[in-house]
């Protein structure tokens, strides 16, 4: 059984890591703009600035330094979503070895040709870090390989953790908490086990999204936890079960646990490209998105908190997506469904109205609008908000004279489908049953989806629209008779696809459904 590190062996271990043959001291930039907004001052911990644009190749770079000649003469393998495996692939190069990386086919393809150039390997297999990880346990035996772990092992832990002992060598001042995302929990150990072995004071707090978020919940139940799917759009931190030796350093030294959504991410993106004009990937953006919830939950002012961006492997396609939730993320954006009488001058009574509304005047972003009944007409709105928290007070005022409203602006459906298909009403579509679908963006994720339907189910509505991700978000409508609940379970459980069903949903009620 191997030995349980205390905080003084990281710290010896993060003091005489082996990182700087490829890794360089990155900076520690202040946010203005952020900080200015926040009331705060935020510093941003350059590690997208790295030879492979992140951490990663720290601690596995120390690892494969600490390896035995032999060890090292065999090649070696690794398990990741892309920012470790080309960690590993440039340390392999560096040093002169063969180099086996299993990657989810979800990886986005900008870290799949990167780790090619470095010389590695690729295997593609399974669409999470953990299938990946389970197939590259199984070449590591047949090939007997050296398996180098992304995150649960002291050497790449203490790797990481010299990102801290730079932060604190860097900043002099006054330091109130230090913002990490967790995907398997490296990084976090790393900085963690520094920073409460030299400045206890300075909290650690932990960042995840909402749809990854295995750390917290394995904190929460005190034991390690496997989810069951994790969200793919941050996919350097899609990570279904935290290692043990990370689980139990974060359970013993992180602060405090932060999720955040996709929409968060994706305003934390745009900050830091306002302050910095360098585009980080989601994971990256993690650390600034929490900084932001913290700052709004706890009301601080004048304090400093340091963000580590992580990482800014990220396809270019993808930002169509990021920019388009950003406004809503940063609540600079507000939609609703609202609901006018059909006759003559309601249509004009609504946009004066607009005018009027409290906090002054607001542009309208977004107006779509099918005429579909004799009495009343649906509309979908969107207009510019001037902070956070606005949404519900528009849909109240809207309410009060006269015009029915459905503030939409944190409903998924709305923002990913509804606002691209208003009208959609049929009177055909008996029995309809809608459904919001996550497929792989691979060929046959289609085909199986239609190949296990009954032939006496008819789709009545599909609606999809690529934004550059590694998965696709799909609507679809399908004809279920009600005596078919059991089997169309079924069918749903052996899909295997993450889903969620609408029907019961009040805006596809206004829009789609007769």
């Amino acid at each position: 059984m191997r030995k349980q590190l205390q905080p003084a062996d990281y710290l010896k271990k993060i003091l005489t890591a082996r990182v700087y043959d490829v890794a360089v001291e990155s900076a520690l930039e202040p946010a203005r703009n952020l900080s200015r907004r926040l009331h705060n001052k935020i510093l941003l911990k350059r590690e997208d600035q790295q030879a492979v644009f992140s951490f990663k190749l720290r601690g596995a770079y120390n690892k494969m330094a600490h390896l035995a000649p032999e060890q090292l003469k065999r090649g070696v393998i690794c398990a990741s979503a892309g920012n470790h495996a080309q960690g590993v692939a440039m340390a392999a190069h560096r040093m002169g070895v063969r180099a086996v990386i299993v990657m989810p086919v979800t990886t986005p393809q900008l870290k799949v040709e990167a780790v090619k150039a470095l010389g590695g390997e690729v295997v593609l297999h399974g669409d999470s870090y953990s299938d990946a990880y389970d197939h590259a346990v199984e070449l590591e035996k047949q090939q007997a390989l050296t398996f180098v772990h992304p995150f649960d092992d002291p050497d790449v832990i203490a790797g990481q953790g010299t990102i801290a002992m730079e932060i604190l060598r860097q900043h002099q001042g006054p330091l109130d908490a230090v913002f990490v995302a967790i995907g398997g929990g490296g990084l976090i150990s790393g900085v963690a086990s520094y920073i409460k072995s030299v400045r206890p004071e300075v909290k650690v707090v932990g960042v995840q999204m909402t749809d990854s978020d295995a750390m917290l919940r394995s904190v929460a139940a005190n034991k390690r936890v496997t989810l069951p799917d994790v969200g793919l759009f941050a996919d350097g931190t899609a990570v279904k079960l935290v290692g043990e030796e990370t689980f139990r350093i974060a359970r013993q030294l992180v602060d405090e646990f932060i999720t955040v959504d996709t929409d968060a991410a994706c305003a934390a993106i745009k900050d830091i490209f306002v302050d910095t004009r360098s585009i980080v990937e989601p994971s990256g953006a993690m650390a600034v998105a929490a900084i932001k919830e913290y700052v709004a939950k706890h009301k601080t002012r004048g304090e400093t908190y340091a963000a580590i961006l992580c990482g800014a492997n990220m396809n270019f396609d993808r930002l169509r997506f990021v920019a388009e939730r950003a406004e809503v993320g940063e609540e600079r954006e507000a939609l609703f469904a609202v609901t006018i009488p059909e006759e003559r001058g309601s249509f004009r009574r609504f946009c004066e109205l607009i005018g009027t509304l409290p906090g002054g005047p607001r542009n309208v972003t977004e107006f779509n609008y099918r005429i579909s009944d004799e009495k009343v007409a649906h509309v979908f709105v969107g207009l510019t908000t001037h902070g956070k928290g606005e949404s519900g007070r528009i849909a109240a005022s809207f309410t009060r004279h006269g015009f029915e409203a459905l503030d939409l602006t944190h409903d998924d459906l709305a923002k990913e489908h509804i606002r691209h298909m208003v009208g959609g009403h049929s009177p055909l579509a008996k029995d309809e049953r809608l459904l919001r679908f996550i497929f792989p963006e691979r060929p046959g994720a289609l085909m199986k989806f239609l190949s296990r339907m009954r032939p006496s189910w008819n789709i009545s509505l599909f609606h999809y629209r690529n934004q550059g991700a590694d998965y696709g978000r799909i609507l679809v409508g399908m004809q279920v008779p009600q005596a078919d609940g059991k089997a169309f379970q079924a069918f749903l459980d052996e899909l295997g696809y993450p889903y969620v069903e609408e029907t019961s949903n009040p805006v596809y009620r206004l829009f789609l459904r007769s």
